[in-house]
């Protein structure tokens, strides 16, 4: 089985536009691959998603490079790194391993069970959540808002647990990711940018545990990484913008109907 040409870009843009935003975008995909494209071997669209997020792991990666350059530097001399750094460091490696620890239970579970299990009432809990706390965060200040420096062991501990339950369908990983963040009382700036760095490990050690034997790459499937790629960039850089440009509880707002209209969809 080939996707066209036509069906990669579009399902790129799509991954590219989904996969920073708070709704699932392996939902969206699997949605138009299955409705629109009328694919229904799961195996060649969970293979084919995968290969999609390679291209907003690259985009992250590229648009994030300084601080990802600097953080591989402080990995191996941990000592001289600055206490920012450390603990940014400290939060992606001990979320990344307890994300990926109780992602790959959850999906054994879910592969092994009859429970249909979806994460749509777990998404909808977290929006009105978000949506209450930026109501009544209109008319404080933005003063006292947690950056990276700020981090403790507690929020690698939930966003670990925050990212394994993005593997239960329904879920995104970047909405339920920043919505912890943003609870925490992280700024929101700050959030996003946790939240696209935690996702590079788990991006890219998924597809090398869970795709690359069955990966198949053609020509098509080039265009359809490269649409992800670079539609994923933008997606990032006006997400930073804009959360830098408006106020931080209109950002919460503006997240939490985002989730709830991903929901409805």
């Amino acid at each position: 089985m080939e996707l066209t040409l036509f069906q990669q870009v579009i399902l790129g843009i799509v991954q590219g536009l989904t996969e920073w935003l708070p709704i699932s975008s392996s939902g969206f995909g699997a949605l138009i691959m299955a409705n629109i494209f009328g694919i229904t071997d799961a195996n060649f669209i969970i293979r084919e998603l995968l290969f999609l997020h390679l291209g907003t792991f690259f985009a992250a990666l590229v648009y994030f490079f300084t601080d990802v350059k600097k953080l591989t530097i402080s990995f191996f001399h941990y000592k001289k790194a600055s206490l920012k750094t450390k603990k940014t460091l400290n939060f992606i490696i001990v979320g990344t391993i307890i994300s990926g620890i109780l992602g790959y239970v959850l999906i054994k579970f879910l592969e092994n069970s009859n429970l249909e299990l979806t994460g749509k009432s777990i998404t909808f809990v977290i929006a009105i959540l978000l949506l209450f706390t930026g109501v009544i965060q209109l008319k404080p200040s933005r003063k006292g808002r947690k950056r990276e420096e700020h981090l403790k062991k507690k929020d690698s501990v939930i966003l670990g647990i925050s990212q394994g339950l993005a593997v239960i369908p329904g879920i995104s990983r970047s909405g339920i990711t920043v919505s912890a963040l943003l609870l925490r009382k992280f700024d929101d700036t700050t959030a996003l940018r946790l939240s696209f760095l935690l996702a590079l490990p788990v991006i890219l050690i998924g597809n090398i545990f869970l795709n690359v034997n069955d990966m198949t790459i053609t020509m098509y499937s080039i265009f359809g990484l490269f649409a992800s790629f670079f539609i994923g960039f933008l997606t990032i850089h006006a997400l930073m913008k804009l959360s830098r440009r408006i106020n931080f509880a209109w950002f919460v707002i503006v997240f939490g109907l985002l989730m709830v209209i991903g929901i409805l969809i």
